[in-house]
C-alpha cells in the first residue's frame, strides 16, 4: 500500500476568509516561504485577478523558488454558455503562471438548478470542458467537487456523473469538497469508498468544514477510504467555524495511521509552524489546541504530575518531541536549548562555545515571552536579544529622547480626518548629538521618518529599508487602555525581509522599541 498522502495548504485562500483575519502581501509571502521550508506540498495563494494583492502574489511568487512546494492558483470552471477558451477566468488563472490550478465545481444538482440556474447538462459540460482546456495548457488540476457529500446524499448518480466528468477530462485529483461541514466521518468514509470503487484509477483527495467538529476526523475517514490529498489550513482557521486543521491531520496521519506527509524530522517542526501562522494571522494558538497548543502536553499538581514520571504515556498519547512541543509541570516556553542553539545557528550565531549559557539565555526568552514578547516572527529582535546576551552588540546609537505630536484642527466628532503626527528625536551617534523632526500620518510613521533623518548622514544604508508592516496586539483585552501592547513591524531591503517585536503597556513605546529594533538589525545585516 501507497503510504503518501499529499498535503495541500489552503490557509492563504480559504484561511483568510476567517473572521477578524486579514494578510498583508508580505504576510502571504513569509507564510508560503514557512509552508515549503516544513514540507507541504501544495500551497493554495488565491484568485488571481480578483484584486490586487493576490496578483502581486503570484507575480512575486513566480519570483521566488521554492524547495519543495508547488504554487496553487484558484478559480471556478467556466461560466455557463461560455467556451472554456473564451472564458476570462480561466484565462486568469493561466496568466497568474501557477504551475497547479484548482477549480471547484458544482456537483449538488439543486445548486446547479437553483444557484447557477443552468441545467445539469450544461454544468457537465462546464466540468469537462474547462479541465480539459488547463490541461491542454500544461496545468497540473486539481477539480474541487463543491458540496459534493450533500450533492451525494441527494442525487449520488449525478454527483458522480461531475466527478467522472472530471476525471475522463484528465483531473490530476479530483477533491470531494464537504462544504457544509455538517457530514459525520462514517458518512465520508462510506461516500469516498463509494467513489474510489467508481474511478478506481483516479486520485481522489477531500476537502472539509468543521461546522459539526468533524472537519480533522472526517478527512482521516477519507484517507481510510482511498483518499490520497487532503487539503486544510494551519490551526484550522477558515470561514464560519473553520477548516481542517492540516496540522493536526499530519500529525495524526504520521503518528497514528503509519502514511508520510512530510516526515519525521519535518514533524518536528509542527508547533513552531503553528505558533508562526498564528502570529502572522495576529491570533493566538488556543493553549489547548491539538500537539500544538502550550497546554497540549501540561500537566497540572498531584497525580498527573507524579505519574507522568514514572509512566509518560498514560497521559501523553505522543511524545511531545515529535511534533516540537514540550511537555510541561508548572511553566515552560515551547523551545528548548537544543532547539535555541539550531536557531541561532541559523541565523550565523554561535551559541555552542564552551562557557555559554544557554540556559541563561533560554531563561532570559521565557520570562520575556511570559510578559508578552514573541518571537516566532521576529528573528531580527531575537539575534539582537542572543548578541547581547554574547556581549557582541555594539547598538549603532542611543536615544536621549523622543516625543510625538498629532495634530487634527478640524473638529469633525466620529468623521474627523486629515490627523498629522509629528515626531521630534534626539539620539547620539558616537560623540555627535543629533535632532531632527518627522511627519506622517501616524505617530509610528512620524517617528521612522524622523530617525531615518538623524541617521542618514552616519548610516546612509538606512536610505535602503523600508518599513512594509506594522501590527498591533492587546495581550489582556480586560485591561481596556492599559493593556500590554505587542507591537510587531516588518522591515524589508533588496536581500529579503525580517520581523521585530516590542511590548509595553504604551503603544507608542512598543512600537520604538520594534522600530529601534528594525533599523539596528537591517544595519547589521547590511554590514554582514
Amino acid at each position: 500500500m501507497n503510504t503518501r498522502v499529499y498535503t495541500y495548504d489552503s490557509t492563504l485562500r480559504d484561511g483568510e476568509q476567517c473572521e477578524g483575519i486579514t494578510l498583508s502581501l508580505e504576510d502571504k509571502l513569509r507564510i508560503a516561504r514557512r509552508l515549503d521550508d516544513f514540507g507541504i506540498d501544495y500551497i493554495e495563494g488565491g484568485f488571481p485577478a480578483s484584486n490586487p494583492k493576490d496578483i502581486a502574489f503570484f507575480k512575486r511568487m513566480s519570483e521566488m523558488p521554492l524547495a519543495h512546494a508547488q504554487v496553487v492558483a484558484f478559480g471556478s470552471t467556466c461560466r455557463k454558455g461560455v467556451a472554456a477558451a473564451e472564458d476570462q477566468g480561466l484565462a486568469d488563472l493561466l496568466e497568474s503562471g501557477a504551475p497547479v490550478v484548482a477549480i471547484v465545481g458544482k456537483t449538488w444538482d439543486a445548486q446547479v438548478t437553483r444557484a447557477l440556474q443552468t441545467t445539469l447538462e450544461e454544468n457537465l459540460r462546464m466540468i469537462s470542458e474547462s479541465v480539459a482546456y488547463l490541461k491542454a495548457a500544461g496545468r497540473r488540476v486539481v477539480f474541487d467537487a463543491e458540496h459534493f457529500f450533500d450533492g451525494y446524499k441527494a442525487n449520488p448518480e449525478y454527483a458522480l456523473a461531475c466527478v467522472r466528468a472530471a476525471s475522463e477530462a484528465g483531473a490530476d485529483s479530483v477533491d470531494l469538497c464537504e462544504t457544509n461541514g455538517g457530514a459525520l466521518p462514517f458518512e465520508v468514509e462510506e461516500i469516498v469508498a463509494a467513489v474510489a470503487r467508481e474511478l478506481p484509477d483516479q486520485a481522489l483527495g477531500v476537502h472539509c468544514h468543521n461546522d459539526s467538529g468533524c472537519a480533522v476526523a472526517n478527512a482521516l475517514a477519507a484517507v481510510r477510504a482511498g483518499a490520497t490529498q487532503v487539503q486544510g489550513t494551519v490551526n484550522g482557521i477558515g470561514e464560519r467555524v473553520g477548516n481542517t486543521d492540516l496540522l493536526t491531520v499530519i500529525a495524526d496521519l504520521e503518528l497514528k495511521m503509519g502514511r508520510e506527509c512530510v516526515g519525521p524530522e519535518k514533524l518536528r517542526e509542527l508547533t513552531r509552524v503553528s505558533h508562526y501562522v498564528a502570529e502572522m494571522c495576529n491570533v493566538s494558538v488556543p493553549g489547548n489546541h491539538p500537539y500544538t497548543g502550550a497546554s497540549a502536553f501540561a500537566h497540572k499538581g498531584g497525580l498527573h504530575a507524579s505519574a507522568i514520571a514514572r509512566f509518560r504515556e498514560a497521559y501523553e498519547h505522543a511524545s511531545p518531541a515529535s511534533v516540537g512541543n514540550d511537555t510541561r509541570m508548572i511553566v515552560s516556553e515551547l523551545a528548548g536549548k537544543a532547539s535555541l542553539v539550531q536557531k541561532a545557528a541559523a541565523m550565523g550565531i554561535d551559541l555552542s562555545d564552551e562557557g555559554v549559557d544557554v540556559q541563561a539565555i533560554l531563561d532570559d526568552i521565557k520570562a520575556r515571552e511570559a510578559v508578552g514578547y514573541s518571537y516566532e516572527v521576529a528573528d531580527g529582535s531575537l539575534a539582537l536579544l542572543l548578541l547581547r546576551a554574547l556581549g557582541k552588540y555594539e547598538p549603532a546609537f542611543s536615544l536621549e529622547s523622543f516625543r510625538v505630536i498629532v495634530d487634527d484642527f478640524t473638529y469633525m466628532g466620529a468623521a474627523a480626518q486629515g490627523a498629522m503626527s509629528e515626531a521630534t528625536i534626539k539620539i547620539h551617534v558616537g560623540e555627535k548629538r543629533f535632532v531632527a523632526t518627522g511627519e506622517g500620518t501616524g505617530p509610528v510613521g512620524a517617528l521612522d521618518s524622523a530617525l531615518r533623518m538623524v541617521l542618514a548622514e552616519s548610516y546612509p544604508e538606512v536610505a535602503g529599508m523600508e518599513l512594509i508592516d506594522y501590527k498591533v496586539r492587546l495581550l489582556d483585552e480586560s485591561q481596556g487602555t492599559d493593556a500590554i501592547t505587542r507591537v510587531t513591524i516588518t522591515t524589508a531591503d533588496a536581500r529579503g525581509s525580517w520581523g521585530t517585536v516590542g511590548v509595553s503597556e504604551n503603544v507608542i513605546e512598543a512600537s520604538w522599541n520594534a522600530l529601534v529594533d528594525s533599523i539596528e538589525y537591517g544595519l547589521l545585516r547590511m554590514a554582514e
